[in-house]
């Protein structure tokens, strides 16, 4: 008897479990548009498949990508990852990424950022990182930082940033006298290191040199425990990793804490001869309204540092290293940008001429006026952004969006929204035939354009609203300053994945848009952000 009810018991729960799971699967978000999902995975089977079909190392986001396309590129797309992570939306279009990210009476600084992906990302960026942080944390945590990332302050900042790509070009040197290979995105990574350790500590991290520092050395460890991430798996499937995390997270923690009582003492004239040393630093600027500085709060600046430290160099080596590579297979724009820097700064292209030039009283202006150079930029994170950016709420907090392709709306609570950047800043429908292109053209003259003027909402690499990027002056002020002192010294060839085709006279050949064909094509993979597959391994001569 016993056994019989303990049977049909069984039996009734695997029949509630079973409904439930179909509810899951099939019911509860099928007005997504969406693959077919299984009943016991979901989409993990779909994305997989997808994935199989990548490049090796390729993105997620290819696959996603790829996924969207056999859809017919709807404006939002399901993707159902339960049990393994939340149930997922990808944003796909402009016009749904706008509303996403308009501010309403609910959520005045725009919904809560995803806590999947943060919750790996604490031992980096910190618990409490600008990055993370929502509602009245994050406004004050914005308007406390603001000031520092202003553009009248940076570029009083303009000689220490020229000061360290002068030792980037010494190295550019070494390797076009050697004539050897090296990786592009290895030395915009320590010039925007040394850059943001100095606009934000000022403190010499020594990354250009064989002997950096010891936070740069651990700075550095800890963010190599995340390249080889390209899922954000749970804790315990990586236990080793999360315990290496820790200690170089403690290590570099301990250093940033002696950083900000010296800078908060020197700010305050509690040092003596020393008062007012890094006062331009961004982080002297931070203190200058601090009387008393607390635990917490010294542990809530080490968080904003990290992160600072962190984005602000990521973002631009890898803008700067995508830039030169399209530079170097596209002759036409590299052509435009030497001909506008010979009108802004002269014939004589040396680092000394140019350095000379924005050093002199208005020379700052210059940095701003390369509007060729600002399109290329523009341009390049358009192809290439360095990520996209997540949004959740909680069930019953009322958060729709409306799908501009049919009018639905679609009630987002309780699930991931992804705004998938790389399918959004390539939509034909904002970028026509030439959307998957190089054409730096295309920002020129947007007011001119009327009715065939790109939508404002398609480009968001630094994305929009209240909560873009706090350092999107500062990256591309290096970004151009480091074009204006390479384009016209150095001619760079990409070798590997990526290089130009030759024809069988042993010539490069010109496509119908004025790019060099290429053997390979070029692709991202996943370092935390979007990295180019190789690290943009080139070989570099002296004009």
């Amino acid at each position: 008897m016993l056994a019989q009810l303990l049977a049909a018991a069984a039996a009734l729960l695997l029949a509630v479990l079973y409904r439930k799971l179909h509810y899951a699967r099939f019911q509860q978000y099928a007005h997504f548009p969406q693959h077919a999902p299984s009943l016991l995975l979901g989409h993990l089977g779909v994305v997989d498949a997808f994935i199989r079909k990548e490049p090796p190392r390729g993105h997620a986001d290819m696959a996603f990508t790829a996924m969207h396309e056999a859809l017919g590129r709807p404006a939002v797309m399901l993707v159902d990852l339960r049990p393994v992570s939340s149930c997922m939306v990808i944003v796909c279009s402009h016009e749904v990424a706008e509303q996403v990210s308009r501010p309403t009476d609910r959520w005045p600084h725009t919904p809560p950022k995803g806590p999947e992906f943060w919750e790996s990302m604490k031992p980096l960026a910190g618990p409490t990182s600008i990055l993370a942080a929502h509602g009245e944390q994050w406004r004050a945590l914005r308007k406390r930082f603001n000031p520092g990332f202003a553009p009248q302050h940076l570029m009083t900042l303009l000689p220490a940033i020229l000061d360290k790509v002068s030792l980037c070009l010494g190295q550019l040197d070494t390797h076009a006298r050697a004539g050897e290979e090296f990786s592009l995105q290895h030395i915009a990574t320590n010039l925007t290191f040394d850059i943001i350790g100095r606009v934000v500590l000022d403190f010499g991290m020594d990354a250009q040199t064989a002997t950096p520092t010891p936070f740069m050395r651990d700075f550095r460890a800890l963010i190599e425990t995340y390249t080889s991430d390209h899922l954000d798996l749970p804790w315990w499937c990586t236990p080793r990793t999360q315990l290496r995390r820790r200690q170089l997270s403690r290590r570099i923690r301990t250093t940033l804490r002696a950083m900000v009582r010296a800078r908060h003492a020197d700010a305050h004239g509690l040092r003596g001869a020393s008062a007012g040393a890094g006062g331009r630093s961004i982080l002297a600027m931070s203190l200058r309204d601090i009387g008393t500085l607390t635990p917490e709060l010294v542990d809530v600046t080490c968080d904003q540092l990290s992160t600072f430290l962190f984005a602000g160099h990521d973002t631009t080596a890898t803008l700067m290293a995508w830039a030169v590579y399209e530079l170097a297979r596209t002759p036409r724009a590299l052509a435009a940008v030497r001909a506008e820097l010979d009108e802004l700064f002269g014939a004589d292209s040396s680092p000394e001429a140019v350095r000379d030039r924005l050093l002199a009283p208005g020379g700052d202006e210059l940095v701003h006026r390369m509007a060729y150079t600002s399109a290329v930029l523009k341009e390049t994170l358009r192809l290439w952004p360095p990520g996209s950016t997540t949004r959740m709420t909680r069930p019953g907090d009322g958060w729709a969006v409306r799908d501009p392709s049919t009018g639905e709306m679609h009630n987002l609570d309780g699930l991931l929204v992804y705004q998938l950047v790389p399918i959004i800043q390539r939509d034909p429908r904002a970028f026509g035939d030439t959307a998957n292109r190089f054409v730096p053209e295309r920002w020129l003259h947007q007011e001119e354009d009327g009715d065939k003027a790109i939508p404002t909402g398609a480009w968001r690499a630094f994305e929009r609203g209240p909560r873009n990027c706090i350092g999107q002056e500062l990256a591309t002020i290096e970004a151009r300053v480091l074009i204006a002192m390479v384009a016209r010294r150095y001619d760079f060839t990409k070798v590997g994945q990526g290089a130009v085709a030759l024809d069988k006279a042993g010539e490069p050949e010109l496509d119908g848009l004025g790019q060099y064909k290429v053997v390979s094509d070029m692709y991202q993979t996943r370092e935390i952000t979007s990295k180019p597959i190789d690290g943009i391994r080139m070989k570099v001569a002296l004009v």
